[in-house]
């Protein structure tokens, strides 16, 4: 892999949390594949010192979303990226242990907090990334929070749940949610705010937590957990399609096996119709036939697939690969109607 494509990642992945970082792609023409990253309005990075990017630094500052635009008659794609996004949990009682499973299988961070040797060693079984065992206010005090970072309280007294409530109000944070009876609840709120907390972040608070479908087991109190914060995730566009498993697989952040391989990074830069991803979504291809991520399934994953790892037989260059599901097909599929990608296919050797 050239070093400048590996600078492209190491930069996203080093991005400063309280900063709006957005990168950008040439996406045709003499500087296709050309990349850019901007933070917080500024040109930080390009992968050519004295290219497009570069000569149209006036332009490129001043793209604020996600989407295509038009540079100087060239097509650029420019992501908005987030940082990985983070739920924080604390305590660990039997709703927690389904929160930590289904929290991973969506592709959080999942931190426990909790107080109790035997309850944290449980939590550190079900799978949770990090635990730390010790007063919920010391371990909060390891929780920076910031606007990917997801906390839920669920901890085993109401006494618990004011002082982490308290704490939490003072950190940024993408969703707080907190589960209790409504008078328990109740006694929270009241409590804080007459300590002062601001009624603007109580206001905010989920609680009763998650969403309301009836849910009486542990399990189906995860469930509607997880339905509201997937809820939460998916209405701001900071998405970070680069899951830690991902961008080990890149970078070798812990020793990966697959750092040698050869890869191609597939992103969906339009998409019209009912086609299964949206715009964004990425998928590694590595040359050992497996692939880190997923485009959605079915034949347009199939054809993208089959396309990536063509090109590990051909020079490497980037280009754009057209996937159309047209009705009958679609209807083959499962889907309602047909759709089209335009998939980006970058290859990173």
């Amino acid at each position: 892999m050239s070093m400048d494509k590996t600078e492209f990642y190491q930069k996203i992945y080093e991005c400063n949390p309280n900063h709006e970082t957005i990168t950008h792609m040439v996406i045709e023409g003499d500087a296709l594949g050309e990349k850019a990253v901007c933070s917080n309005g500024k040109l930080v990075w390009t992968s050519e010192e004295n290219g497009f990017m570069k000569r149209c630094e006036p332009y490129i500052t001043g793209i604020k979303g996600s989407g295509m635009s038009i540079v100087e008659g060239k097509q650029v794609y420019s992501e908005v990226i987030g940082h990985e996004k983070k739920l924080v949990i604390c305590g660990a009682g039997h709703v927690s242990m389904a929160i930590i499973q289904m929290g991973r299988m969506i592709g959080l961070s999942v931190t426990v907090i909790e107080d109790r040797t035997s309850f944290a060693d449980t939590a550190r079984r079900q799978g949770a990334d990090t635990v730390i065992c010790d007063t919920f206010e010391n371990g909060l005090a390891q929780i920076p929070g910031d606007e990917d970072t997801y906390f839920v309280i669920v901890t085993r007294a109401h006494r618990w749940d004011r002082e982490c409530l308290r704490i939490i109000s003072g950190k940024p944070n993408a969703y707080v949610g907190m589960m209790g009876s409504k008078r328990r609840v109740g006694l929270v709120l009241d409590s804080l705010r007459k300590e002062g907390v601001p009624e603007e972040f109580l206001s905010r608070v989920c609680t009763p937590i998650g969403l309301r479908i009836g849910a009486e087991t542990p399990e189906e109190i995860a469930v509607s957990v997880m339905a509201q914060i997937i809820e939460v995730k998916n209405r701001d566009k900071r998405s970070f399609a680069y899951s830690r498993e991902m961008m080990d697989a890149i970078l070798g952040l812990r020793h990966s096996e697959t750092g040698s391989l050869r890869k191609v990074m597939a992103t969906i830069i339009r998409r019209r119709g009912s086609a299964p991803r949206d715009v964004g979504t990425k998928m590694l291809i590595l040359e050992d036939g497996s692939c880190v991520g997923t485009i959605g399934g079915g034949y347009a994953e199939a054809v993208i697939i089959e396309d990536g790892r063509k090109m590990f037989t051909e020079e490497p260059r980037p280009r754009i690969l057209m996937v159309s599901l047209h009705a009958d097909l679609a209807e083959d599929e499962g889907m309602i109607c047909g759709g089209e990608l335009e998939v980006f296919m970058e290859p990173l050797y």
